[in-house]
């Protein structure tokens, strides 16, 4: 079985888009909000679904996807904590829908409603709904709402604890990943994302977060950003800091994707990083949607970089598959 971790609702029907132009121009003018959620038919999310996730899926032979909003609609910084909270909810619940109307084919994971300078503590109660009533298999969590800015103190923060509690209460991990760049300085999805995982994984190093919360784990995607690349000095730094070798320090608790999109780049991954810790996911439909000139193939099409790939055979089904299970043990539910 294939398990791609790592899926987001791109294509989401055109009134998801127009209820969030509305609310945001309300909340710009002072006006109320409106009033209904989104009306959107099965039929709809069916004809969003199946010509474009759905269809690449079964063309890659990609089994289930762990299925989440659509990374840079989460918007954090837009609006108040009420904003984020109405607009994450409809989103969860959009995704949710989607796993229901396919099963066996996606399985739900969540955005939470955070807002820059707003406890994190208030996103517990959407974490306790998407779990309990969807079914969520996991969260995004954004370590910047406020865009590119990084107002947010860092994942070590214990403002951060209240989160981290519940996920190892509900036994889920965190994609740690943020979403638009309102900074024109950070391209979205080429700087700010893949500076972002960087930055993330230099917070944990600094930190002692796992010695605290030794059961929580934390999912870094697109490869984990430079991190893989510049691994001698993250080493070389936490001897500097006094940490632990990063084996011990965070590779207990920290996984990364294989959202790379050249042969070489997933070749460094599995070079550097224990098998163990990769999980197979390809962001699709997401961040590159164009066919490489020199391969003839989607660059997004990451099963067949880590299927050539030279790792044992033997090894295969644990970034494919098995290793998935075990940070997502709530996607038995949904497989």
């Amino acid at each position: 079985m294939i398990i791609d971790i790592h899926g987001h609702y791109t294509t989401a029907p055109a009134p998801l888009q127009a209820w969030r132009d509305a609310q945001v121009a309300a909340f710009d003018a002072g006006t109320a909000a409106p009033a209904s959620d989104p009306v959107i038919t099965d039929d709809e999310i069916r004809e969003s679904i199946e010509p474009n996730q759905l269809r690449l899926m079964d063309e890659r032979g990609i089994d289930v996807t762990v299925f989440s909003p659509r990374a840079s609609f989460m918007a954090h910084h837009i609006g108040d904590f009420e904003v984020s909270a109405r607009w994450a909810r409809i989103c969860n619940d959009l995704c949710a829908r989607v796993a229901r109307l396919y099963p066996g084919r996606f399985a739900p994971a969540a955005m939470l409603p955070q807002s820059p300078g707003v406890d994190p503590a208030t996103c517990v109660p959407e974490l306790e709904r998407v779990v309990d009533e969807l079914g969520a298999v996991a969260i995004n969590l954004n370590p910047d709402p406020s865009g590119g800015l990084w107002t947010s103190p860092p994942l070590t923060d214990p403002s951060w604890f209240p989160i981290y509690e519940k996920m190892i209460e509900h036994d889920i991990p965190a994609m740690v990943h943020v979403s638009t760049s309102v900074n024109p300085a950070f391209h979205t999805t080429g700087a700010h994302y893949l500076n972002a995982d960087t930055t993330a994984v230099m917070q944990l190093i600094q930190g002692d977060l796992f010695t605290r919360f030794p059961g929580l784990r934390l999912v870094i995607p697109h490869g984990g950003g430079a991190a893989p690349y510049h691994w001698g000095r993250f080493r070389g730094l936490a001897m500097a800091l006094g940490k632990p070798d990063l084996s011990e320090h965070i590779l207990g608790n920290v996984f990364f994707d294989t959202c790379v999109y050249h042969q070489p780049g997933i070749d460094l991954l599995l070079e550097v990083i224990p098998t163990e810790n990769i999980l197979f996911a390809s962001e699709m439909i997401g961040a590159v949607r164009d066919i490489d000139p020199s391969t003839g193939h989607y660059f997004d099409d990451t099963r067949r970089y880590v299927e050539s790939a030279d790792i044992p055979a033997d090894r295969l089904p644990l970034i494919e598959e098995h290793n998935a299970r075990r940070v997502y043990p709530r996607l038995a539910a949904w497989v």
